[in-house]
This record gives structure tokens, C-alpha cells and sequence, in this order.
């Protein structure tokens, strides 16, 4: 039998050779200088051999233990080999299916139903950072408590809003995995009521005529890029979401007809926006500069990208708003409180612009072009409450409360 002293006094040879310790356990010695625990056995009536583990990582004692279960092993009729191959190809199979891995994968597919590429970037970056410490885990393997841990790191910082949205895409991916059939279960759905309450944000709007015709004259002012002076005039006579404005390309703008047609993202559904006539002659004025490009407004590096997310807001920013007092977003709630508070449109004419989901009375979705008539009347008479606005007299201007019908 084998001990400690003579493990280490075997010395390496020209080939490898083996000395038996005892029920059919050995050392392999390597020309490397490798000594390979190694369990010779017989089963159906043939002779097979599988590997223990390397000495002296895995002892003498800890070798003769691991024999004794391969031996239990082939007096059941399994085959230690077999088991070897089954636990490897399991456990490749494990560490493909990784919570990062499933994640990608996931992305891509949705990338393939129409996500922007910028969505996917913003939730690839959130795997691969806020989701960092369970990335490489396989999959199965991810708890809830593991995932809060992640999830506390961000909240600790202050960031509740990304904390939260961190755990929804976490809960997307381990419904993916559930799907496909490579999870059980959602940790993520688990954590309800761990994280810290989000706080519910409205976006900061301008709605006072006044301090519209302001902003207004403002805008018009910018001196930046010709394509961030569009956007900015434009803004607020379409009140789009700021990632459908940045993503606008002309093949869905039809200039003669006066419509721009586009599938809202969020919603999965197609929309119209009847544009103005001063709208026609803000896109009109900026085809020249950027009709070689796929995209209306596109990036100052690229024509092939959008503009940034942040060009708006920086400009802004840069006219003394604030992100307290106005944000890209906030020329939707400008129309919507003054379409209906001061030119008395009918809310479901403004919630159809504003591209909400609007039920009929049967509770049915109504269609992209419910409406569309009074919606391009609307537009038209937005458009032109705006110019009286910006007038330069300063003038507050008030056309009188009214209801469209």
C-alpha cells in the first residue's frame, strides 16, 4: 500500500507508469511529473479505468475515500466512466447557461422583434454592470438572496429608480430561462417589498402660456447643430416621446400628406401624427442637411445613428432649464394639459395623440386612425397657439375655453 513518503519519493520517468495502492486505486506517474490518482475496475466483465484527481491537491486519504464510492458505484451496475462523461457534459451544459449568457440571449431576441439597438445596449450594459456579481453564475444556481445582494449595491447608492429596473429586467431574463427550459424559477419575483419603495416621478414641464412663449422664443434662439435646432422647433408641435423624435426617419414621413406613421415601441401598435404646416416647413428646411441619412435627426459622428439621447436636454440645459423645470419629455405634458385646459380639446382626441392605449366602450383598442380628422384639426390649432405664444410682443395669448367635439 501507498503512503505519504513514498508518493513523494516516486520519481518521474521517460513514460508514464503506475503503483497500486489497494481495491484497484493507483498513482499514475507522468513524464510532466504529474501523479494522477487513478481507480482500475472491472464491469461487464470489462476492464475500465477512470481518473480521481491529481496528488497531492487530492489526498492519499481523500483518493482512497473517492474509490470507495466508484466501487459501491460499479457493485450497483453503474459504470464510473459513464457517470464521468454524464457529470461533465452536465455540467458544460450548466456553465453555458449562465444567468449572463441567457441574458444576451434573450437581448438578441428581442432585438430581432424590433427593440431599438439603444434599449439593448442600456440593458446590456445593465447586465453586464448592476447584475455583475451573478453574471457568470449558471443560472439555476441564482438565488434570491443572491440577487438582492446585487440589487443592495445599487440601492446603497442612491439609484432606486435603476434599482428597480435592474430586477424587472432580471425577472424578464429568468422568465426567458423558464420558457426555454433552462430555470425553475424567478428569484427576481421573490423580492417584492425587499428593495426600497420607488418613489413615483412626473417629468418637469413648462405649462403656464406664459412661461411656454419663453421657452418657445428660446428654442428658436438656439444657435447649436442646424439638426438640434430642428428637433428643438419640432419638440413641441409633435410632443412624441424623445426616443420616438431621436429615432424618426424619413422613409415614415410623408411630407406632401402632412403625416409621419411609425410603430410606437412601447406600445407594439402603429401611429400617426398629423403634422402642421409648421411642422411641414421645419422638415421641409432640414431635409437638405440630412436626407443622405436614414434617420431625420441624426448623430453629429454618424449618420448612421440617431442623435444622442441627452442632445436635447443638454440644449436645455444649456437656456437655463433646468432638470427640475423642463426635460424633453415634458413638451408631451405641455400639450396635454393645455390641449385640454385652455384649447378644449376632448381627452380621448389628446390621449390618441399622445399615443396611449384608449379603450372603446366594448373595451377594444381603438385603431391608429380613430379619430385622425380631428387629430390633424387639433395638431393645426396647437401648432398655431404656439406661434401666438412665441409672439414677440410677450403678449399671453388665450383663445378661450372651448370643447372640440
Amino acid at each position: 500500500m501507498l503512503t505519504d513518503t513514498k508518493l513523494k519519493a516516486l520519481k518521474v520517468q521517460d513514460a508514464s507508469y503506475r503503483m497500486a495502492d489497494s481495491n484497484g486505486l493507483c498513482i499514475e506517474v507522468r513524464p510532466t511529473g504529474a501523479k494522477v490518482w487513478r481507480y482500475r475496475y472491472r464491469i461487464n466483465d470489462k476492464a475500465s479505468m477512470v481518473t480521481i484527481g491529481e496528488y497531492p491537491a487530492v489526498s492519499l486519504q481523500q483518493a482512497r475515500t473517492e474509490r470507495d464510492k466508484l466501487r459501491a458505484m460499479v457493485k450497483a451496475g453503474t459504470n464510473p466512466a459513464h457517470a464521468q462523461r454524464a457529470a461533465r457534459a452536465a455540467n458544460v451544459e450548466r456553465n453555458a447557461n449562465t444567468f449572463g449568457a441567457i441574458g444576451l440571449e434573450y437581448l438578441a431576441k428581442r432585438e430581432r422583434e424590433g427593440i431599438t439597438a439603444h434599449s439593448v445596449e442600456r440593458d446590456r450594459r445593465a447586465l453586464e454592470t448592476y447584475l455583475a456579481p451573478i453574471y457568470d453564475s449558471p443560472i439555476s444556481d441564482v438565488t434570491a438572496p443572491m440577487l438582492l445582494a446585487a440589487l443592495r449595491k445599487l440601492e446603497q447608492r442612491g439609484v432606486i429608480e435603476t434599482t428597480h429596473r435592474a430586477r424587472a429586467l432580471a425577472g424578464r431574463v429568468f422568465k426567458y430561462a423558464i420558457a426555454t427550459g433552462r430555470g425553475e424559477r424567478n428569484p427576481a419575483a421573490d423580492l417584492t417589498g425587499a428593495l426600497e419603495r420607488l418613489q413615483v416621478r412626473h417629468f418637469p414641464s413648462v405649462t403656464k402660456p406664459e412661461q411656454i412663449g419663453a421657452l418657445l422664443r428660446a428654442l428658436h434662439s438656439y444657435q447649436g447643430s442646424v439638426v438640434t435646432q430642428a428637433a428643438l422647433k419640432l419638440a413641441p408641435l409633435v410632443f412624441v416621446r424623445p426616443g420616438e423624435l431621436r429615432h424618426a426617419k424619413w422613409e415614415d414621413i410623408d411630407l406632401d400628406a402632412a403625416e409621419w406613421r411609425y410603430m410606437v415601441t412601447k406600445t407594439k401598435t402603429q401611429h400617426i401624427v398629423p403634422l402642421s404646416t409648421q411642422a411641414v416647413a421645419i422638415l421641409r428646411e432640414l431635409h437638405p442637411y440630412t436626407k443622405r441619412s436614414a434617420y431625420v435627426f441624426p448623430s453629429e459622428r454618424t449618420a448612421s445613428r440617431p442623435m444622442s439621447e441627452n442632445t436635447i436636454n443638454a440644449a436645455l440645459r444649456g437656456m437655463g432649464y433646468d432638470r427640475d423645470t423642463m426635460t424633453g419629455h415634458g413638451f408631451r405634458a405641455m400639450a396635454r394639459t393645455l390641449l385640454d385646459e385652455v384649447l378644449g380639446f376632448r381627452p380621448d382626441y389628446i390621449e390618441h395623440q399622445l399615443a396611449h392605449t384608449v379603450k372603446d366602450p366594448l373595451g377594444r383598442a381603438y385603431n391608429r386612425t380613430t379619430h385622425l380628422p380631428e387629430r390633424t384639426k387639433m395638431m393645426q390649432a396647437w401648432s398655431d397657439y404656439l406661434d401666438a405664444l412665441r409672439d414677440d410682443s410677450g403678449k399671453v395669448v388665450s383663445i378661450g375655453k372651448r370643447r372640440a367635439r
